[in-house]
């Protein structure tokens, strides 16, 4: 989600959703990204694709990897196919490799709507 309110410039995910109010917690993040993909849309943009990759020694996530793709393309309206998802470890260096943390990274392409 910052991923795409980044690159429609569009501030944050907490300056749209603050984790201290109450409305949004334990709130699906699914309903939260339709929200963000109605943003993106209502400022002029459709997404070309994105890229996402996961970093986490554990758990295993590979037979989640499809799943995954499927609920985001469907929450954001998209084709299967201007998505990648997708897992890697850290062999064991730093926090995510010693299990103490899961991190992402995503890249995104927007294109103006005329």
């Amino acid at each position: 989600m910052d991923a795409l309110l980044g690159a429609a410039g569009l501030r944050d995910i907490g300056s749209h959703f603050p984790p201290g109010e109450s409305r949004f917690k334990d709130i699906s993040s699914l309903k939260l990204l339709s929200e963000v993909g109605k943003m993106i849309a209502e400022s002029n943009y459709m997404v070309v694709n994105a890229d996402m990759v996961i970093i986490a020694e554990a758990p295993f996530l590979s037979p989640f990897i499809e799943t995954m793709k499927e609920n985001i393309a469907s929450t954001l309206l998209l084709p299967g196919s201007t998505l990648s998802v997708k897992a890697t470890t850290t062999e064991g260096v730093g926090p995510c490799g010693r299990g103490e943390a899961i991190a992402s990274q995503a890249v995104v392409l927007l294109r103006v709507c005329s």
